[in-house]
């Protein structure tokens, strides 16, 4: 190989053209003038470089271009979305599969290029397309682009417009450098012969390269919210698992014949009769009219009951108020899929009855999954001539809310600027702002309105760490000291005194009123405080010491004669089909389904499900006899309803069918 320099007068055009392309990008972004100054010297001998190389090597060539090429890109990408504090929390093997990533993409383009360079060139670019994408839509929403947002990217481009585009001085870097790259590609590019045989490797390699990816992140989850996904998997990487998530593969044994048969019984009259609810909620509201209540439905950020954990004490009661709720109330503690994080999940268990048991591990259902209009207790109440209302007093493109919701059928959808920014605790609205706009909508109602409210607060959310001036910390553990904790414990205190105003304005309304709270999770608190709860931390637990962080309380209270029933058990996914049966409403067939399956597996989650029949917590695949009948007929519903396109149920999800 000959290099050497040789001036041309060609050349000096293309620095001009690459000067002001650079100005342009110091002008947006800001970054030092020394760096468009290196930039000019660099470009200017690129282009002047004259690269002679004999046919022979060729191969050589290949290699090393493709291999630096992949380095080159994987370290780019990283550059470009992350500050160094972030960049600086990847691990080593994660960078190199996403080095990995790359190099499947400079070989793929390989296949179809026989100028190296130029391949690498292209190969590049693409890479560098995916990660600028990903750059303007977290400015945009706060999470990263996965491969289920390809499914809505025309919604994105028609909201575009009323995003304010922002280039930091590391974006204009970033142009810079690759513009170097591909003028260097552009000179060092050689045309390979034999390309059959090149071919052939490059398609070896590929497919090495996959097994080994695809061997090293088993277990390996994709990352959704902010910028994890790329600190914690690399962006590449993390963009390949989301492609791998997002193809739910079929159940074993999965039939159509067993769902006819579930969609004769639970669609038949029969069914219908058994499945309506006892009617005493209704029937025994205050004015005796039978009337169908307004439902109220809170699902409260991090609120949970850490002493199912471990016993620890304080210098006064926590929530008071929650625990002295007992009468018309239906009370106990549900296992959550989540813990610390990823709330929609729990939400959209709790909304449509199904499980993340069957869906991959760190799925978020909002941002991968729903691409139609989901069956879910939205659906089923506006069947029932209910008005549907979403309050979540954040902002509205959090977990792509803004498309769900209506997606969902909401008629009514609030965010964080239709709530009073002056109320705040901490950096979040609170939980009595958020109760006060759930009682303005109510008395908004018309005379003949039913509402159904979905609520999902923010004032708890973590991290529990910072101090603030608008926050008076009231409840303190007593021997041990854990900042956090503290801070949490005295939030889950100011919940409850804002609980406490919402059901004393209830319970002075006439019309009868249900109201469903349940926490989203367990909050993620210090690592030190787990050890003193459970005696073992986070790590190395059984199965049912592991389900304990899952276990999050609630309670489905009417401001009217129903009832007393404490439930030792369930699961989100069997909330709202409780909420249907306290209130006395008609149930759907699928949540028919629920409530006979809650009797013989009374809750489940993602982690696994508590055994009636052996007394204990056990993982999805040791279930045997009719709890195993039970979860294969709970998948095979839950797939036929979100993922078969061509035999989906008019029986059980009848609204993905509504014009």
């Amino acid at each position: 190989m000959k290099i050497k320099l040789e001036f041309q007068k060609a050349g000096i055009g293309w620095l001009l053209v690459a000067l002001v392309m650079g100005a342009v990008f110091w002008w947006i972004s800001g970054f030092s003038p020394v760096l468009l100054a290196v930039f000019g010297v660099f470009y200017f001998l690129i282009q002047c470089l004259k690269v002679e190389t004999k046919p022979q090597f060729a191969w050589l060539n290949l290699a090393v271009l493709t291999a630096a090429g992949s380095v080159f890109s994987a370290y780019h990408v990283q550059y470009l979305l992350l500050d160094a504090e972030l960049r600086a929390k990847i691990s080593g093997e994660k960078m190199f599969l996403n080095v990995l990533c790359c190099l499947v993409v400079y070989l793929a383009v390989q296949l179809f290029m026989p100028q190296t360079g130029v391949a690498c060139m292209v190969a590049h670019t693409m890479i560098l397309l995916l990660a600028a994408i990903n750059y303007f839509v977290y400015l945009f929403r706060g999470n990263e682009f996965i491969f289920a947002d390809l499914r809505s990217i025309q919604t994105g481009l028609s909201v575009a417009e009323n995003y304010q585009f922002v280039i930091e001085p590391r974006v204009g870097a970033v142009v810079l450098l690759s513009t170097l790259y591909l003028a260097l590609m552009r000179r060092l590019s050689v045309a390979s012969r034999h390309h059959v045989i090149r071919g052939g490797v490059c398609i070896s390699l590929v497919l090495l390269c996959a097994v080994y990816i695809g061997g090293k992140t088993r277990g390996v989850v994709t990352e959704t919210w902010e910028q994890k996904g790329s600190y914690r998997n690399g962006y590449l990487l993390n963009f390949v698992l989301s492609v791998r998530d997002n193809f739910v593969r079929e159940p074993e044994n999965y039939s159509i014949s067993r769902l006819r048969e579930l969609e004769g019984f639970y669609g038949s009259e029969r069914a219908k009769d058994e499945g309506e609810g006892t009617k005493e909620g209704s029937e025994g509201a205050k004015d005796g009219g039978g009337r169908e209540p307004a439902v109220i439905v809170i699902m409260n950020e991090s609120f949970a009951d850490l002493k199912v954990v471990g016993e620890f004490f304080t210098d006064q009661p926590v929530t008071p108020f929650y625990d002295s709720l007992t009468e018309n109330v239906t009370k106990g503690y549900a296992l959550s899929s989540v813990f610390g994080a990823k709330t929609p999940n729990s939400e959209w268990e709790f909304l449509t009855g199904h499980s993340m048991a069957f869906l991959p591990a760190g799925s978020v259902v909002y941002q991968q999954y729903i691409d139609r209009r989901p069956d879910t207790l939205v659906s089923a109440l506006k069947n029932q001539g209910y008005t549907c209302v979403a309050m979540h007093p954040y902002y509205e493109t959090g977990w792509s809310r803004n498309k769900v919701y209506p997606d969902m059928g909401f008629d009514e959808m609030y965010f964080l600027n239709d709530f009073d920014n002056t109320k705040m605790l901490r950096r979040y609205v609170t939980d009595e702002e958020l109760y006060d706009q759930i009682i303005a909508r109510y008395e908004r109602q018309s005379a003949k309105e039913k509402l159904f409210i979905m609520s999902v607060s923010m004032q708890n959310h973590g991290g529990y760490t910072e101090k603030y001036e608008n926050f008076d910390e009231q409840v303190r553990m007593l021997i041990h000291h854990f900042p956090d904790v503290n801070q949490y414990l005295s939030l889950l205190h100011e919940s409850d005194k804002a609980l406490e105003q919402l059901i004393a304005y209830f319970s002075a309304v006439e019309e009868p009123v249900e109201i469903v709270f349940f926490g989203d999770h367990q909050p993620s608190l210090s690592s030190w405080f787990y050890p003193y709860l459970n005696g073992k931390g986070l790590s190395g637990l059984t199965l049912e010491e592991l389900q304990h962080l899952f276990t999050v309380p609630f309670f489905i209270w009417t401001n009217y004669e129903s009832g007393e029933e404490t439930v030792d058990l369930a699961s989100l996914n069997y909330l709202s089909t409780l909420a249907m049966q306290k209130a006395g409403l008609a149930l759907t067939p699928y949540q028919k389904f629920l409530s006979e399956m809650r009797g013989a597996v009374p809750a489940i989650n993602a982690r696994g499900y508590y055994s009636k029949l052996q007394h204990k917590y056990l993982h999805r695949e040791d279930a045997i006899g009719e709890e195993a009948d039970w979860l294969a007929d709970y998948e095979l519903l839950q797939y036929n309803g979100m993922f078969d396109r061509k035999q989906k149920s008019d029986v059980f999800f009848p609204r993905q069918h509504e014009n």
